[in-house]
């Protein structure tokens, strides 16, 4: 599949993911949609890497690498300042809620915290092992 494919669904799937993370609580045959949808947000990178890989190029692993630890690092200084901001007011803690709902995408899109971010490691740590080979 060519890059310039796998960058838009990737990018589709980023909106995609970050709309529906705005909606409230999501029950049943809902929630497992969106759990599914996240989980597919996955795999446009995992394929941009697989083909990096393959043909030994740096530039994109260095892509993925690159999101991947800014997504990691931006939802942990997120999640750190939305717990500080507890005491703060309503309007600031929608505000930053909503920051995180679209730097974490996946993240809230799914509802299980930990799937998103391990998936993010899984591609930061892939793509950080192949880069490291060359």
């Amino acid at each position: 599949m060519k890059k310039s494919t796998l960058y838009a669904a990737w990018g589709g799937m980023f909106v995609l993911c970050a709309g529906l993370g705005f909606l409230q609580e999501p029950k049943g045959a809902a929630r497992a949609a969106l759990t599914v949808i996240s989980l597919l947000f996955f795999c446009p990178p995992a394929l941009l890497l697989w083909q990096a890989c393959g043909e030994g190029d740096r530039r994109t692993a260095a892509i993925v690498r690159n999101l991947s630890a800014l997504s990691l690092g931006m939802t942990a200084v997120l999640v750190i300042v939305n717990i500080l901001s507890a005491f703060g007011s309503d309007a600031l803690g929608l505000f930053l809620h909503g920051m995180l709902t679209i730097v974490s995408a996946p993240m809230l899109c799914s509802g299980y915290w930990a799937l998103s971010l391990f998936l993010w490691a899984c591609l930061l740590i892939a793509s950080l092992a192949f880069l490291r080979k060359r």
